[in-house]
């Protein structure tokens, strides 16, 4: 049996996703093993990251600069914004090295089972970098579930008021897919075929 201190630890790494109780043990095991080579740089790290990073004014990533990177990037398509849901997805179509446009976090979905509405989301920010950047294309890379396309939905509606291209992923992605949980070659697969709605 471990200890207070150690059975804290493996309660809060536990709280992690995908991670249950003996999953967390095995990690904090291997922390405590490799203490010196594992443990104390990682701790270090999740100060730095802790203190340090910053949300994105523009798009709504995490970085310790903000504009972020991506948005601060003269090579990146400032005419072409990729909508997504979280900012795992954001990191996931990054993954693909292919889209070089810009992003825009959106920071949930719509759901009235969990009261989200469209007050709660970064919408109207979007509306602002449409009109001031000349935005060109808007891609919904939004989840494939009934909260998903319903957000898509609303987005199509309001973004008829402004002159852009709407497209939408299209093969590779299945209904009920995560984009965070996807694979690089379908995700580019999805980008590729994207839709004009």
């Amino acid at each position: 049996m471990a200890g207070k201190d150690i059975e804290k630890l493996i309660k809060l790494v536990a709280k992690l996703p995908a991670l249950g109780q003996r999953s967390a043990r095995r990690i904090v095991l291997q922390l405590l093993k490799k203490r010196e080579s594992l443990f104390l740089p990682l701790i270090s790290a999740m100060q730095d990251v802790a203190q340090n990073v910053k949300t994105c004014e523009i798009c709504g990533n995490y970085d310790t600069e903000s504009p972020c990177p991506i948005c601060a990037s003269t090579t990146r398509d400032d005419s072409v914004i990729c909508v997504v849901q979280d900012v795992a997805d954001l990191w996931a179509m990054e993954r693909v090295s292919f889209f070089k446009g810009k992003y825009h976090v959106l920071g949930g979905i719509l759901s009235a089972l969990d009261g989200v509405s469209p007050e709660d989301l970064n919408i109207e920010k979007l509306f602002y970098r449409i009109q001031k950047d000349g935005v060109k294309e808007i891609i919904l890379a939004l989840p494939a579930t009934i909260d998903g396309q319903i957000t898509a939905n609303y987005l199509i509606q309001k973004l008829k008021n402004f002159d852009v291209k709407i497209s939408t992923l299209a093969q590779g992605i299945p209904m009920g897919g995560e984009l965070d949980y996807m694979d690089e070659g379908t995700i580019q697969l999805a980008l590729n075929s994207r839709k004009t709605l």
